[in-house]
């Protein structure tokens, strides 16, 4: 029987303008397909003109110019939707999908929809709910005690999977795609009896113990900032009286 790591799997990573989820914009998405481990990817890419400056830091890490998005991007409102379209497809189909720091990329994404088009991604999904797979929170639980930092490339390195050294949303996707597989097999003894859909519902339980950590850290420090627990997409915030 083949396990769940090994079969078909899609992947799905952002660019961005900053990292507030209520208030940056995408510039570039990709969705990496693949239906079997070692099988050819299928990559949809989305280049978008945000509306809005993109910071010099921001640029100093995926490479994106206000120049560059301006005569090459498209405007959000209709590659959004397309975005969402896609991943509601991939949910449809069964397919799990493997989202880096998922409560960031889904998030925003939901943000750009209701800002674009006044919709959510749950409008999307309302026939075909999430089965997200994570790698960030799967690694922090499945290896809690590791010290060190759970970056992509942190992650990629300590699992092997090999990258070719481009940054942009489909190598980073497919890097996420990878390294969700490569979690797998080293942990296969305590994942492979659970299903895609039974591990979505126990990362959310994860996630949230993962949060109290850094939110106990933040309090004892007398810092004013919040971890969310929410995953794998944060919910909206209330509107301002």
């Amino acid at each position: 029987m083949m396990h769940w790591f090994e079969g078909p799997l899609a992947a799905f990573h952002t660019e961005t303008t900053g990292v507030d989820v209520e208030e940056d914009r995408i510039v570039s998405a990709a969705l990496v397909v693949q239906d079997t481990a070692g099988g050819r990817p299928r990559v949809t890419r989305w280049l978008v003109s945000p509306g809005i400056p993109v910071p010099v830091g921001a640029t100093e890490i995926h490479g994106l110019t206000d120049d560059h998005l301006q005569r090459n991007g498209r405007w959000p409102a209709p590659v959004v939707e397309e975005m969402a379209r896609a991943l509601a497809e991939q949910c449809a189909k069964g397919r799990p999908l493997v989202v880096m720091n998922a409560p960031f990329d889904l998030t925003l994404l939901d943000r750009e929809l209701k800002r674009h088009r006044a919709s959510s991604l749950a409008a999307y999904l309302v026939n075909a709910p999430l089965c997200v797979l994570d790698p960030r929170v799967l690694d922090k639980h499945l290896d809690r005690c590791r010290k060190g930092s759970r970056t992509l490339t942190d992650l990629c390195e300590l699992y092997g999977v090999v990258r070719d050294g481009t940054r942009d949303a489909a190598a980073e996707a497919a890097a996420s795609l990878e390294l969700v597989r490569a979690v797998g097999r080293r942990f296969s003894a305590r994942l492979e009896r659970l299903s895609p859909a039974e591990l979505h519902s126990l990362q959310a339980v994860w996630h949230a113990a993962q949060a109290r950590g850094p939110q106990a850290w933040f309090e004892e420090g007398g810092t004013p900032e919040a971890v969310d627990p929410a995953w794998p997409l944060r919910p909206e915030l209330p509107a301002a009286a």
